[in-house]
């Protein structure tokens, strides 16, 4: 985990334009923030936004035009793609919309996986997840695959694959926009729950107030800025 001094996840006069043809379209301008270690954040505003481009550029998953990315103040867009990419599969953890999970492997192998990418042995892998996937409720269904699963079930495989590496933060796009309002409430308590036993930060995309309002700070995304 990292320093409690050092945010976490901290971004300086970040800025995103795309080019169309000869026409140039600022996503934003200029965006400064960061997030403490332990922080819960919600990231609202309109479609179109930009409010997942910028969890994109955050996550070292785009680049941004202008701008620093620092993970544990380390900059990640000064990296190679290589050290950027180990420095992400190391600090950070992702849960999208789609769970992403792989349909071929058990609900313990999906959640495996990240730690084998680490290079920990099998028991060690097995050890971690199995853990982790009963802390979610899914202790009884470690040899199910991803078909065999309710969409909650699914999203809250995906929480635990992302989080069993222990990662500085989680971030997280709509990851209940597929969900009914009770299946979303409970996948929503589970990353709270998660949040306070492992001190993950959260940082999560949502059109849900509901949930924002759960979390310690709403960031809100209009006409190219973030309002605190």
């Amino acid at each position: 985990m990292s320093d409690l001094n050092v945010p976490v996840l901290e971004c300086r006069a970040l800025a995103k334009t795309y080019q169309d043809g000869k026409l140039f379209v600022d996503v934003f301008r200029c965006i400064n923030l960061a997030i403490a270690a332990k922080e819960q954040v919600a990231i609202i505003g309109p479609s179109g936004s930009g409010k997942s481009t910028l969890l994109h550029l955050l996550g070292g998953l785009d680049k941004p035009t202008e701008g620093t990315v620092c993970i544990n103040g380390t900059d990640i867009y000064a990296l190679s793609e290589k050290k950027r990419s180990q420095l992400r599969n190391r600090t950070l953890g992702f849960v999208y919309q789609l769970h992403h999970l792989l349909p071929e492997f058990s609900v313990l192998e999906n959640v495996c996986l990240p730690l084998l990418l680490q290079e920990k042995t099998i028991i060690e892998a097995e050890h971690q997840a199995t853990e982790l996937l009963a802390k979610v409720g899914l202790a009884k269904r470690l040899g199910h695959k991803v078909s065999e699963l309710s969409g909650g079930e699914r999203q809250r495989t995906a929480i635990a694959r992302a989080l069993v590496t222990k990662p500085s933060c989680l971030l997280a796009d709509e990851p209940t926009g597929n969900l009914d309002q009770q299946t979303a409430n409970g996948v929503y308590e589970t990353m709270l729950e998660l949040n306070r036993d492992v001190g993950t930060s959260l940082v999560i995309v949502t059109h849900d107030l509901q949930l924002a309002k759960k979390m310690d700070r709403i960031l809100t995304i209009q006409d190219g800025e973030v309002f605190h």
